[in-house]
């Protein structure tokens, strides 16, 4: 019943109430309205200020999937890659590519880290779909240390994507 009382008291918060809050960050005043007979609450209450912060550490993340950019990228990410890697050969007009796109990332996902995704599309890389034989879309091949190590075409279910995954890895 308490909580519902305080729920409506915040609802009924009018924006002339907002206005009068303080603009500084390191203190808020609580209106004595607000508090209850449940949980007292102190009517002011300290936040740390953006100088005080604790300090967050940013730890590189390598992303799941990437767009190859060009032929001197495709070499940089895929070939010389200390992890297996899929590539995705697709095209923006194919439907089925559309569908298998996503369910690729979901299954690389999974694998938290152990392998990465290149998305290659054949109309703005024609050159590298020939120079890996990609005569339909979507194709997907999957390297190691630089050679084609499996491919398939068409769309798979994510049974079929998860184990292709896991014999790509060598689970």
């Amino acid at each position: 019943m308490a909580h519902r009382l305080v729920l409506r008291r915040a609802w009924a918060l009018s924006v002339k109430d907002v206005r009068r809050l303080p603009s500084s960050p390191s203190t808020v005043t609580i209106p004595s309205s607000f508090s209850t007979s449940l949980h007292p609450v102190p009517s002011r209450v300290s936040f740390l200020a953006p100088s005080q912060a604790p300090s967050l550490r940013h730890t590189p993340c390598r992303a799941v999937s990437f767009n190859v950019q060009d032929n001197e990228d495709f070499t940089e990410r895929v070939i010389n890659s200390q992890l297996p890697v899929l590539v995705d050969f697709h095209a923006q007009w194919c439907g089925p590519c559309k569908i298998l796109g996503p369910r690729l990332e979901k299954a690389v996902a999974k694998q938290k880290g152990r392998v990465a995704m290149a998305k290659v599309d054949i109309d703005d890389h024609t050159d590298l779909a020939i120079e890996y034989g990609v005569s339909a879309v979507p194709t997907v091949i999957a390297m190691r240390g630089g050679d084609v190590v499996d491919r398939f075409v068409g769309i798979k279910d994510d049974d079929q994507l998860d184990s292709f995954l896991s014999k790509i890895i060598g689970k």
